[in-house]
């Protein structure tokens, strides 16, 4: 991929808008791979997202009281409030959005080729990501503890990557499709079925 992720970031978002089109009310109300999300609240928070700049993010932080989690519930609350046929014409409004939060730019990645997996995952919607992008969104998640702590999870294994040249770590291997491999070190727990190797028992130990 290009240096810059914003072009497969849009891509990606467009994508994502063309499957949401036709949903049903029972299939946005369906419960996501984030706990405690269904698929309209990740993509209200894709929405909220996509709409941060530094100041509006740290307005929003103070707003909540310092608490990440609050933060992210109210702005979720205030994104899917009008309902679905309005919360995907502002998905799509924001879709071609090139602002973010403070943080690495690759946080941005990772939020658009993982939140939508855990959206089609559960609707049983087949995608094909860009495997650049997952690797690089695998590279910047290996090495963060940052709210979901993915390098805690995969400390002391070796993950391999069976559909392209793609590994990090040293110790037990954990082998699957890249994608899965992202699900997995980022606390998907389903995407544990997608992999095999010494170090599985280990990776499930931590779930």
């Amino acid at each position: 991929m290009s240096e810059s992720p914003w072009p497969t970031i849009h891509a990606e978002r467009e994508a994502l808008l063309e499957d949401l089109a036709g949903l049903s009310a029972e299939q946005w109300n369906t419960p996501s791979l984030c706990p405690n999300w269904s698929v309209s609240d990740v993509v209200g928070h894709m929405t909220a997202t996509a709409r941060m700049t530094p100041g509006r993010f740290f307005g929003h932080f103070i707003g909540a009281g310092f608490k990440f989690h609050q933060m992210s519930a109210k702005d979720v609350a205030a994104e899917t409030a009008q309902g679905h046929d309005h919360l995907l014409a502002e998905f799509r409004a924001v879709s071609s959005a090139s602002t973010a939060p403070p943080g690495p730019i690759d946080a941005m990645l990772g939020e658009a080729i993982v939140h939508p997996a855990d959206i089609r995952r559960p609707l049983g919607i087949a995608h094909d990501y860009p495997l650049d992008a997952v690797c690089r969104a695998a590279d910047f998640y290996a090495g963060s503890n940052l709210l979901i702590g993915s390098k805690k999870r995969i400390e002391g294994l070796k993950l391999r990557a069976t559909d392209t040249e793609w590994t990090h770590g040293e110790g037990p291997e954990v082998t699957g499709p890249a994608m899965s491999l992202l699900q997995a070190m980022t606390g998907r727990g389903v995407a544990l079925d997608d992999l095999s190797g010494a170090g599985l028992t280990t990776l499930r130990s931590r779930f």
